[in-house]
């Protein structure tokens, strides 16, 4: 069951693939934010998954992130997320992300669960 409180840890170790260079979001061997980002919702994604019913997952809607500090490339780092609040399919979650020198961002993150095949389907309807 979905339920507020629910946290979960995603861990990742920072190779050029996410650096900002490579990402196009800056010219720096860092860790980019498009990467961070990811990291952020997998970990949100994935807190709820387990819970849903066949034929149904969550998509992003929303992200408001600071990213506070750089992490060099090689770098571990992890996100933790806390659902903060549950609006009928509208889940919020607070997620902090940290490397091994401390805290480097925090975001607010919407996810509404959603029919996979309704969703494809709108997505797909706009080739035709």
């Amino acid at each position: 069951m979905i339920t507020i409180g629910l946290q979960h840890k995603e861990e990742l170790i920072t190779s050029s693939m996410q650096s900002a260079k490579n990402l196009k979001s800056g010219g720096l061997e860092v860790l980019g934010t498009p990467a961070l980002i990811a990291l952020m919702e997998q970990s949100a994604w994935k807190s709820v998954l387990p819970f849903m019913q066949e034929g149904f997952d969550t998509v992003g809607t929303y992200i408001e992130i600071n990213h506070l500090s750089p992490t060099p490339i090689g770098s571990k780092i992890h996100a933790i997320c806390t659902l903060s609040a549950i609006n009928k399919r509208e889940l919020t979650f607070h997620i902090k992300a940290y490397d091994n020198k401390g805290e480097i961002a925090n975001a607010t993150h919407k996810r509404v669960i959603i029919n996979i095949l309704s969703f494809q389907q709108r997505a797909d309807n706009k080739l035709k």
